[in-house]
Formats: C-alpha cells, structure tokens, sequence
C-alpha cells in the first residue's frame, strides 16, 4: 500500500503543521515560521512537512488563507451584530490587527504581492476586499475605507499607541 493513503499517525497533519505555524507566527512574525521547526513543534520529521508544503512560502501562503477567512468572519460577525456596517466592520478590522499582529502583517505584507503565485491567498484576500465593497457600497469608498482603518491599525501597531490614552477610544474617534 503507498504511503500516500495510509492516514498519517499523527492524524491531520496539515492542520497540526498549521497551527504550530501559527504559534510561530504569533511568538516572531514569519521570520521565527520555518518547515523544520514547524514540524519539530508539529511531532513530526520535517520531511512530513514537506508532503503539505513545497516550501516555506507555500506553508506562509495557507497561514495568510487561514488568517484572511478568520478576518472574512469577524468582519461579517461585526456587521452582521452591529448597527452602524462601516463602523462597526472598521472597528473590527483594527481589533483584528491589534489581537494578532503576526498574522494581520504576514497577510498584508510581501506575501501578497506574490498571491499569484499562490491562488487560493489570492481568492481569500479578494473575498476579504469583496466583503469590505459590500459594505461601503462603491468600490472607491471600500478603498477609502480601507486605507483608513488599515492606516490606523499600523500607526497603532507600529508608531505605538499613544500613551495614557484609551485605544479602543481612539479607534472610535478616527472611525466614526
């Protein structure tokens, strides 16, 4: 029997290869994601890895998917609970980069200008976009949209959030 339809031991190896990915991202970015240590935080050997992966972007790519449909969810979640749909799915696309700033940079970061290389990054990020477009009702206000809460979540991420102030405030009163 080939080795391929025997069931790993390990279960679903893919999803273990990707959630220890992503504890990789959370603790350094993509920098700290490799395939070795991937599969060693996984239990397995790195040639395992390699059957789910060709390579690191490849395992980076499924990582920004992954990130990109729990994005999709909480911005539909946010709309969906909310009153207000530009605000509040604003408000949820910066507590997104706020809670999971590795994945929020790995998915908008150099990857992507290589989606296509990798078609299913480049269908979640354009659904991600299409969700945005539905809610600001013209392709040009989404991109205005957009550039205003993903502005602000890297102003907050990265110039720091400012000092002895309220963020969630802060996020309220650039947002609405």
């Amino acid at each position: 029997m080939s080795t391929l339809t025997k069931p790993y031991h390990h279960g679903d190896l893919r999803t273990a290869l990707l959630d220890a990915a992503d504890a990789l991202l959370d603790r350094g970015g993509d920098g700290a994601v490799s395939l070795r240590e991937t599969a060693r935080m996984a239990g397995v050997s790195p040639t395992a890895a390699y059957r789910h992966f060709a390579d690191k972007d490849a395992l980076l790519a499924a990582l920004a998917v992954r990130g990109f449909q729990a994005f999709a969810a909480e911005l539909g979640a946010a709309v969906a609970h909310g009153k207000a749909p530009l605000v509040d799915s604003g408000r949820a696309y910066v507590r997104f980069a706020l809670a999971r700033p590795g994945r929020f940079r790995l998915m908008f970061g150099p990857l992507l200008a290589r989606a296509e290389a990798h078609p299913a990054l480049l269908a979640a990020s354009r659904q991600a976009f299409e969700a945005l477009q539905a809610n600001a009702g013209s392709r040009d206000e989404a991109w205005r949209r957009w550039a205003m809460v993903h502005g602000l979540a890297h102003l907050i991420l990265d110039v720091a959030s400012p000092q002895g102030q309220d963020v969630e405030a802060m996020i309220d009163r650039v947002i609405s």
